[in-house]
């Protein structure tokens, strides 16, 4: 059975992604699953992907659902393809569009096939994770819950930064 290895690509940066790897015969739902798994993100909006090409251009769609638009062609649905299926080339692409609101996409593309699963590993599994994603629903900070503090500690308001006149003496601390 042959073992895919994808790497998922925020669109905008590189530096981030995830590498996955699935069982030929799972199917894209599965793979869709692990991407949004793999960036934190919940699965509860409208996806697709496209097979692409070596220059991310987006060709044949494969969806959760038909949704109400127009097609060229009726689109695969992920449960029923298998991702085995619509491998065309050593390093198929596809492209994955989430959140049609929010627009995530996604590049992923092949970047290992073995012939051999690995014991320790249950597929499908997100087996590299680099770079910090972005909120799915908002601004995370590095700090997390700590920032409140810091801003406090600091005095930090909207229309100041924290940062006095040049020239300006700080008051001296009072023990009040």
């Amino acid at each position: 059975m042959a073992i895919l290895k994808f790497r998922a690509y925020l669109e905008e940066d590189d530096s981030v992604y995830r590498d996955i790897v699935v069982k030929h015969t799972h199917n894209f739902y599965d793979l869709f699953l692990q991407v949004v798994k793999s960036f934190e993100f919940d699965n509860k909006h409208q996806a697709t992907f496209y097979r692409s090409n070596d220059k991310w251009l987006r060709g044949r769609e494969i969806s959760i659902e038909k949704y109400e638009k127009d097609y060229v062609v009726d689109p695969l649905i992920m449960a029923e393809t298998q991702i085995g299926s619509e491998i065309k080339d050593t390093n198929q692409r596809f492209i994955l569009e989430y959140d049609f609101a929010k627009q995530w996409t996604f590049l992923i593309e092949l970047i290992n096939i073995n012939k051999e699963e690995d014991p320790r590993i249950s597929y499908p599994s997100i087996t590299r994770t680099e770079g910090i994603g972005p909120t799915q629903y908002g601004a995370k900070s590095i700090l997390g819950d700590r920032f409140a503090d810091i801003e406090e500690k600091y005095d930090l308001k909207e229309t100041l930064d924290g940062f006095g006149e040049e020239g300006e003496v700080s008051p001296e601390p009072t023990d009040d």
